[in-house]
């Protein structure tokens, strides 16, 4: 039972979900049962094509993901080392972050075509801002006495900064990939619904149109899947790297 207690609100909403389907008060359109979203779930993971879509949707997103990872990061760490570059950088970042990214994308289309080059540019830059800001307060945050340490024992800047800086906001650093991967994910399918003839959210605005909701709810089932392995994965990774604090995210 203790098993089964970080389950139990899921357990209840999944009942509650096929009463309301059962009950006849609503149409299966509007509420499939269970038994059909498992179905449709069986038929996506047991043919090829089901795995096609959610890899081109994952390459989508890691794609994004990992290039606005690698300049976050380092944009970050400037921002946080260099009172010049975070007063140059600081006002652009801070000013444009509630701008909806995703209006953008129809400039994204018209200047990348509406292959996946204009999804993945889109991810990076909806991903850029979190991992931008979060490891720029990580890099700020490192206590002044490791950094003098570091100085007093003859390091050159760059040393310090690899050494001393960059180990010091690795927990900044997991924090903002914890919270840009799933927006990487969430904007993949968003972008895949409006224009795209393959991914995950393709399938996801095709099986609606078609009136075929078992088979959209069986997807979403998925895109939750690959988003709660892939914040597993982030997690397990960070507490190989960052030995010295644990993260207990999970418990069982």
């Amino acid at each position: 039972m203790k098993a089964l207690r970080p389950y139990l609100l899921i357990i209840v909403l999944l009942a509650a979900w096929e009463i309301a389907a059962r009950s006849g008060l609503w149409s299966p359109i509007l509420f499939p049962s269970l038994e059909r979203i498992a179905r449709e779930l069986w038929l996506f993971v047991s043919g090829p094509d089901g795995w096609w879509q959610a890899w081109v949707s994952l390459y989508r997103t890691f794609g994004g993901f990992a290039l606005a990872a690698i300049v976050g990061v380092a944009l970050g760490l400037l921002m946080g080392r260099s009172e010049f570059i975070a007063n140059l950088l600081d006002p652009l970042f801070s000013g444009t972050y509630a701008v909806p990214k995703l209006a953008l994308f129809p400039i994204f289309i018209f200047v990348f075509g509406l292959g996946s080059l204009s999804k993945v540019a889109l991810i990076f830059l909806e991903c850029l801002y979190p991992m931008t800001i979060i490891t720029y307060h990580g890099a700020k945050s490192v206590h002044p006495v490791l950094i003098w340490s570091a100085q007093n024992m003859g390091a050159s800047r760059m040393r310090t900064l690899m050494r001393v800086v960059f180990p010091a906001m690795l927990p900044y650093v997991f924090a903002a990939l914890r919270v840009a991967l799933p927006v990487a994910l969430i904007v993949a399918i968003i972008t895949e619904m409006i224009s795209s003839v393959d991914g995950l959210g393709y399938m996801v605005s095709y099986s609606l149109s078609s009136l075929k909701t078992d088979r959209m709810l069986a997807i979403v089932v998925v895109i939750s899947a690959l988003g709660l392995v892939l914040d597993h994965l982030v997690v397990a990774l960070r507490n190989r790297l960052v030995y010295w604090e644990k993260l207990d995210t999970f418990y069982v």
